[in-house]
């Protein structure tokens, strides 16, 4: 994506397409997922059967549409961030943006550990790395960036993130097997969670939001800021940027997939070859929803998207803290989801979905903002 060629101020009004996209991935993040498994129970062949396998994340090496989800949003992350702390720098200079990055850094990573259960459970069950802790300390970091670092200092951060991880990953040996096995226990990055990441792992003695994997989680957000500058260009017309995002984003499939052949794509230790598979896909999408919503000007069929958009973290929290399939399931509980058959599932998880578009327009619709 093209360097700007002077300072790039974000335009004061919203891109919707954005706020789209934000929703539209955190949508598949609560409740999508559910319908298309519920769908898979009338017809396991054929497109219900592929659309369900690409709603499973896969085990180790490889990518599914699931393993997308996060990702993509760790990317919109670095998109949004441009526009945030882009005008809060014109406006109120760099020491306000260092205090807007400080302290959103801090209530992520608080909600984090609050997600997980916060104190509630026993010590040794908290979980200091996780989902948001994660988009946290890439957030603080892309920030920092941002705020400190040219667009070349930019770039070449976010390159040295990527291949220094590949040959740390690569080339140090990793006690009982040696250097550059990527299998799941044997790898440097799950060594470094058993010996130094403390309390609660995911999965068993490492995590895959874990220590070492932070770094190329850091480069993913980054690739997000470069797309960010590339929507702010005001030298470019829509259709150039659209170019760029669409250009990149084959370009960075292309390129992980051939790194793959090397350094195989997982998403539970966060590869290199799967930051730019994933930034690929990413760019493409956040290209089709700009191209459709800001561009063409087609915005009605993306409003709900944006209802949730706007509160991502809210509604995320929501699906923890309330079980809004249980409340789903009084409308189609007991003997009318027997009378439903298979379609009792596919009933409770449209209900999943419709309380949530609901809840996201009604927080819209009253100007109730989670604001970190």
């Amino acid at each position: 994506m093209p360097a700007p060629l002077a300072p790039a101020h974000p335009p004061p009004q919203r891109l919707m397409s954005l706020d789209a996209l934000r929703g539209f991935d955190m949508l598949w993040i609560v409740g999508a997922g559910g319908l298309m498994h519920a769908l898979r129970k009338f017809s396991d062949a054929g497109p219900t059967r592929f659309l369900a396998d690409q709603l499973e994340h896969r085990a180790w090496a490889g990518f599914a549409f699931y393993d997308l989800i996060f990702p993509l949003f760790i990317f919109i992350v670095g998109v949004s961030l441009t526009f945030s702390l882009g005008r809060l720098m014109a406006q109120h200079g760099r020491t306000a943006a260092l205090g807007r990055v400080a302290r959103r850094t801090l209530l992520l990573y608080a909600l984090g550990v609050f997600y997980y259960g916060g104190f509630a459970t026993p010590f040794e069950q908290i979980r200091l790395l996780g989902v948001l802790q994660r988009i946290a300390l890439c957030y603080f970091f892309a920030g920092l960036a941002y705020c400190y670092l040219s667009h070349r200092g930019q770039v070449a951060l976010c390159a040295t993130l990527l291949v220094g991880y590949w040959a740390l990953m690569s080339f140090v040996p990793v006690p009982g097997f040696g250097a550059g096995d990527f299998a799941e226990g044997k790898n440097l990055a799950n060594w470094i969670d058993k010996e130094f990441l403390p309390l609660r792992k995911w999965d068993g003695d490492h995590d895959p939001e874990g220590l070492l994997s932070t770094l190329p989680a850091i480069a993913h957000c980054l690739l997000g800021v470069f797309a960010g500058r590339t929507l702010q260009r005001a030298d470019l017309t829509e259709a150039r940027k659209l170019m760029w995002l669409g250009g990149g984003g084959v370009a960075l499939v292309v390129a992980g997939w051939l790194w793959h052949l090397q350094f195989p794509v997982i998403k539970k230790i966060w590869t290199s070859s799967f930051v730019l598979v994933s930034c690929g896909y990413s760019s493409l999408l956040l290209a089709l929803f700009y191209g459709l919503i800001d561009v063409c000007g087609w915005r009605r069929w993306a409003t709900p998207f944006v209802w949730i958009g706007m509160n991502p973290i809210t509604i995320y929290l929501t699906h923890q803290l309330v079980d809004l399939k249980a409340i789903a399931g009084r409308f189609v509980g007991g003997d009318i989801h027997a009378a439903l058959g298979r379609g009792g599932d596919l009933a409770v998880a449209l209900g999943v979905i419709l309380l949530t578009f609901w809840l996201s327009r009604f927080l819209f619709r009253r100007k109730i903002f989670l604001r970190l």
